[in-house]
Parts: C-alpha cells; structure tokens; sequence
C-alpha cells in the first residue's frame, strides 16, 4: 500500500486493492441491477427487490468511494443518483405493496432509520440542500410529524414545515444527538457529540453491515465504511467546535469542506458538473456528449457508468453536459 493511499484513505481498514476492487464491484452491480429492471419478465415483488438492490449499492458505493478518499467535489453531484434510486424503489414498492404512501425505509428498522438520517446529513455536508424536499417526499407519506430528530434535522434546510414531535424512534442513540442540538452551552455540545459517536457503532449490532471489516479476504469482503453524516451535520448546522473529535465515523474532513463551502448558494447546490470522467456514475439525467466526438451524444440517466472510448486518439474520454437537452 502506498504512502500516498494511506494519507488519502479515510478509515484504516480499507486498502488500495481492496477501494479499487469493490468500487469496480459497485460499479459493475449497478450495471446489472439496472439490466435486470428493465426485463419484461419481472414481477412486482422482484422489481421491488431489484430496485431496493439499486438504492442500497447507490449509497454503498458513495460511502465506499468517500472512503477510499475520493475528493469530496467528485461525491456532491453522486447524490442526486441515490435519491433518485430511492424514489425508484419506493414507487416500484408501493406497486408491489399496493400501500401508496409506502416510505422506501422503515424508521422502525434501526440500520433504515439510520440510513435516512446518513442522505438528509449528507444533502447538507455536501451542500445540496435542494435534495432535502425530495428526500421529505419520500419518507413524509409514513413519518411526517413523527420523528423528533427527523423533523429537527429538516427544519434546519425546510423550515417552512414547523412540525412539533414528541417522538422518537431510537430514543437510547438519537436522544444523544438531541442534545448536541439544544444543550446550552458549546462544551456541553461537543460532549453530546462524542457521547453520541461512542454509541453509534455498538447500536448497530444487528444491522447487516456491522463488523464488515471483520470479512475483508484480500480484495473481496462488503465493507463500504462505517460514517455519521448525521452527526457531522449536527456538528456544521450548530456551529458546534469538533477540534477534539476525532472519533473513526466522525466525517471531519467533510465536516471542514461543508464549512469552507459555506457561500455555495442554492443555485449552485442543482446545478450539475460541466464534466464527468468514463467509469464514473452519471451525477443527474440528462443528454452529455463528447465534444471531440460529435457522434457520441446521449442520454444518460443518474448514477449510469459513463462509457469509456480507450482506443480514442484524443486521451481520456470526458463526458460533458450538452446545452441542448433536447433529444
């Protein structure tokens, strides 16, 4: 492993081999995920398997990829495609279900709670507040005015909702995190914060990718991090000083971007990426093309693999957002 690796890497567990294996991994699940989905053979209840499959390895791959030590820039524009991804599952869901207002996670489920809690932090770490209403659509039809932390943690981007809650899922873990919000006085945050991150990973014990790193076996294994978005969003949304956190799921890098990318404004957070790189997933739907080959223009949709073309005389192969998004 390269000296290099090791300064980039953002957990100790993972290993060049191992980030480059499992992204690729990811990226070839995503690919036939999405072949799959589209037969005309598969039934309600398998498309809905299909497409839960998808959002999860959607978000894997995000957390894998930031914990390899992608730059955070190359992450912002990837979340588009999870919630994407997610609206997919619900809507295939609510099919199978025949249950409308189906949410695509169950607050009851610790690990779905947790993951709901991990895309909302991560639509403010990343600066892409303009994915909070989406992410409120989808879980509002079954938890709207429900949850105490969920509807804490939205005000912050939606504060038109104004939902007073007395509830909470997970008392034990989220009441912790709570408290970093309301506690009166800065250090009495900051310890919230580090009594919180000291019982987030023992509360997962039963969630599937708890002790991951355990299974590492050379390149293969299916640990993708272990991350509190959630708290680091609490830490950058309350001002909270995180200078003595350094706890391993404490995402404090992202935590300093979010705050050196403050004047990010709100247009900028839907704009996608002028380039994307091939073998990279597709950061939101659209037309892109390759200037220097008029002939490849098309449609992707987000969190598609961008094709690479090796044989081009022109070098690395980049996909660019057409002006004309007009098929």
């Amino acid at each position: 492993m390269s000296n290099s690796f090791n300064e980039k890497r953002r957990q100790q567990f993972i290993t060049e081999n191992f980030g480059e294996n499992q992204i690729n991994r990811r990226n070839r699940m995503e690919i036939a995920l999405r072949e799959e989905m589209v037969l005309d053979d598969t039934d309600k209840e398998g498309l809905s398997l299909l497409t839960a499959s998808f959002a999860d390895n959607a978000y894997e791959r995000l957390s894998l990829r930031f914990t390899y030590g992608i730059p955070i820039e190359d992450l912002r524009t990837e979340l588009t495609g999870i919630i994407e991804a997610y609206e997919r599952y619900q809507k295939a869901l609510a099919d199978y279900e025949e249950i409308p207002k189906v949410a695509p996670l169950r607050f009851r489920d610790p690990g779905d709670y947790e993951r709901a809690m991990q895309l909302i932090g991560l639509c403010y770490l990343l600066h892409r507040r303009d994915l909070l209403p989406r992410i409120a659509a989808l879980l509002d039809p079954a938890y709207y005015g429900k949850d105490t932390f969920y509807e804490e943690l939205l005000d912050y981007g939606l504060p038109e909702r104004d939902t007073e809650c007395e509830e909470l899922y997970h008392v034990d873990l989220y009441d912790i995190l709570l408290d970093a919000m309301y506690e009166e006085t800065v250090e009495e945050r900051t310890e919230a914060i580090k009594k919180y991150l000291l019982a987030w990973y023992p509360s997962f014990k039963y969630v599937p990718w708890h002790d991951g790193h355990l299974h590492i076996n050379g390149d293969e294994g299916d640990y993708f991090g272990y991350w509190a978005f959630e708290a680091g969003a609490v830490a950058y949304l309350c001002d909270i000083d995180d200078s003595g956190i350094d706890h391993m799921v404490y995402p404090k890098d992202l935590v300093a971007w979010a705050r050196q990318h403050k004047t990010l404004s709100e247009a900028d957070d839907g704009m996608v990426p002028l380039r994307c790189e091939a073998n990279q997933p597709c950061p939101q739907t659209g037309i892109w093309s390759i200037p220097a080959n008029p002939d490849a223009r098309r449609l992707f949709k987000a969190g598609d693999l961008m094709p690479d073309f090796p044989n081009s005389s022109y070098g690395k192969t980049i996909w660019y957002w057409d002006e004309n998004q007009n098929e």
